[in-house]
C-alpha cells in the first residue's frame, strides 16, 4: 500500500476536488464511485466474470451495493445491458447482474445507474482495456447539422448537429422513450455532434393541450427525469414542442390547441402566481442549472391560429410567434422583478423552408433562393421562402429578456408546409450551399439543421432522407458531404 500511495498520491486530491472515490484496481479494472457519500468508500462492489474476458465473448457483470436501490441499470458503452440476475427477496436485495459481450475491440466502459425511474444517477463505473473510442478532441465547427443523423454517418472532422425526438407519454417505449434516446445521445456525442432534443408530450400533440393541468403535470415530471438523467449530460439543449400553432399538431385535444399564452405558462409560468414554480424553466434548472431550454419552433404559413399581439406584418404565424415571445418576455421580467431569476429562454428553435418553385422568383435560378426575399402580396408582404427567418430573428430581437439569444434552425429542406411538394422531387442542386452561405453570414443563428438524415422505422419520411437519396435528394446527399468536406 505505502508503494502505491508513493507512486499515485496526485490521485487522492484530485479525486476530492471531483467530489468522488477511486477504488483499488481490481483485475486490472478501475472502479470510480461518484459523490460525496462515504459509503461510497465501500460500495458498490463491481466484479467482473470472466475477470479478463476477450473480444467479443460473453462477460457477466456482478454488482454489490450497501442501499437497495430500485430501478437500476448497467450500460456498456452507453448501451442498456441485459439483466441477468435479480433481487428476489429482503435477503437478496443488493446484488444484480448483467450479461453482455466485450467488444471487439476489447474496450468498454460500464456504468451502474440508480434511480432510473426519475432520472439516472450515475453510482459506479468501470473501464475494461483501454475503453471506448475517445471522441474527436478538436473537430472544426460547423452550422450544418441533421434531424435524426445517421450513426454511421461520416462527420469528415465537423462538430456538426443533431436534432432528437422524444415523447413524454412515450417515456418508457423503445426509440421515442429516454433509454434509447440517452443511447442516441451517447453515440453522438462520441462524434463530436451538438445534439439538440425536441420534447413532445405524444405523438399528434406537441404540448400539453391548453388548460390540461394534469397533462401539464406528466409533461413537467418528464422534463424533470431528462434534466436529471446524467445519461444525457451531454445534450447541447432541449426545445419544447414544434409547430404547436398548427391543429396537426394539437389532435389530442384540437378543440384545446396550444395559444401562444398558454405555451408561454407551460415555459416560464406566464399568467400565473409569481411564486409558483411549475413551468418547464424552473423545473428542468431545479435539477440541473446548466441546462439550455429553448422555445420550440413556430410553423410558418399556417392560418390555423392567429396572435392578439400584431406584428409589424399582418401574419397569423407571424402574429402568433410575436404573441408567444411577449408574454415569455413579460413572464420573465415579471418573476426577475421578485427576485427569481433565469426564466427568460435561453434561445430559439425555428423552421425556414425554401420555396425554389415560389413565383416571386421571378426566372432567378432556384438554387438563389435562400438569398432572396420573396415578399408575397396576398400575404401582406410576409416571406414566403427560406428568408422567413429574418422575421422570426426580428420577433425574437424585439423584447427585452429574448434580444440577441441564440436561435437553432432545426427545420430546414426545400418542403413548404402550405404545399405538398416534398424535396425528392423539388430540390435544387446548390439549394444547401446558398443556405449555409447565408446562415454563415448571421452570427446569431448557430445551426443550420436539414430535415432529415435517417429514420428506418418507416418510409413516411423517405422522400426527405439524405441517407435514402430517393430522387434529387442524391444531389442533397452529396452537396451535405462535400460542405463538410469544406468543398462547396
Amino acid at each position: 500500500m505505502n508503494t502505491w500511495l508513493r507512486k499515485w498520491w496526485w490521485i487522492l486530491p484530485l479525486l476530492v476536488l471531483l467530489g468522488g472515490y477511486w477504488l483499488l484496481p481490481i483485475s486490472g479494472q478501475v472502479v470510480i464511485i461518484p459523490g460525496g457519500d462515504p459509503i461510497g468508500l465501500l460500495w458498490p462492489q463491481m466484479r467482473l466474470s470472466p475477470p479478463a474476458p476477450a473480444p467479443g465473448q460473453e462477460a457477466t457483470l456482478r454488482v454489490t451495493d450497501g442501499v437497495p436501490w430500485s430501478y437500476v441499470l448497467l450500460t456498456v458503452d452507453g448501451q442498456p445491458a441485459q439483466a441477468k440476475r435479480w433481487p428476489t427477496g429482503p435477503d437478496d436485495a443488493l446484488v444484480w447482474e448483467w450479461k453482455f459481450v466485450v467488444p471487439e475491440d476489447g474496450g468498454c466502459t460500464l456504468v451502474f445507474y440508480r434511480d432510473c425511474h426519475t432520472g439516472c444517477i450515475e453510482r459506479g463505473r468501470m473501464t475494461i482495456g483501454t475503453g471506448p473510442p475517445a471522441a474527436q478532441t478538436n473537430p472544426l465547427p460547423t452550422k450544418l447539422g441533421l434531424v435524426f443523423a445517421n450513426p454511421e454517418r461520416d462527420w469528415h472532422g465537423r462538430s456538426g448537429w443533431n436534432v432528437e425526438l422524444t415523447y413524454a407519454l412515450m417515456a418508457e417505449e423503445e426509440h421515442w422513450g429516454i433509454d434509447d434516446l440517452a443511447a442516441r445521445v451517447h453515440q453522438a456525442a462520441g462524434k463530436g455532434l451538438r445534439v439538440l432534443v425536441r420534447v413532445d408530450y405524444d405523438y399528434g400533440q406537441s404540448l400539453p393541450p391548453a388548460g390540461d393541468y394534469l397533462a401539464l403535470s406528466q409533461y413537467l415530471q418528464y422534463l424533470q427525469r431528462l434534466a436529471r438523467d446524467e445519461r444525457l449530460r451531454d445534450v447541447y439543449g432541449y426545445f419544447l414542442g414544434s409547430s404547436y400553432n398548427s391543429l396537426d399538431s394539437n389532435s389530442l385535444a384540437p378543440a384545446h390547441p396550444v395559444t401562444p399564452e398558454w405555451y408561454a405558462r407551460v415555459f416560464n409560468g406566464y399568467g400565473e402566481e409569481i411564486a409558483h414554480a411549475d413551468n418547464a424553466v424552473q423545473v428542468m434548472r431545479a435539477d440541473n442549472p446548466h441546462v439550455r431550454v429553448l422555445v420550440g419552433p413556430v410553423q410558418p404559413w399556417t392560418t390555423d391560429q392567429d396572435g392578439e399581439q400584431r406584428y409589424e406584418i399582418d401574419a397569423p404565424w407571424l402574429n402568433y410567434a410575436n404573441t408567444l415571445v411577449a408574454a415569455l418576455d413579460e413572464g420573465a421580467r415579471a418573476k426577475a422583478a421578485t427576485g427569481i431569476p433565469l426564466t427568460a429562454p435561453d434561445g430559439f428553435a425555428v423552421q425556414a423552408a425554401g420555396r425554389p418553385a415560389a413565383p416571386e422568383l421571378a426566372g432567378r435560378d432556384a438554387d438563389e433562393e435562400p438569398r432572396l426575399d420573396l415578399k408575397r402580396g396576398e400575404w401582406n408582404g410576409a416571406q414566403a421562402g427560406f428568408r422567413v427567418y429574418r422575421e422570426w430573428l426580428d420577433i425574437v430581437n424585439a423584447y427585452s429578456t429574448t434580444r440577441g439569444l441564440p436561435v437553432y434552425l432545426t427545420v430546414a429542406n426545400t418542403f413548404a408546409p402550405d404545399e405538398s411538394v416534398p424535396p425528392a422531387q423539388n430540390y435544387p442542386r446548390g439549394w444547401l450551399t446558398a443556405a449555409l452561405g447565408v446562415i454563415n453570414e448571421e452570427p446569431q443563428i448557430k445551426a443550420l439543421c436539414w430535415f432529415l438524415d435517417y429514420f428506418p422505422h418507416d418510409t413516411q419520411w423517405e422522400y426527405f432522407s439524405l441517407t435514402r437519396q430517393p430522387g434529387r435528394l442524391l444531389d442533397a446527399a452529396e452537396e451535405f458531404d462535400l460542405l463538410l468536406k469544406g468543398k462547396p
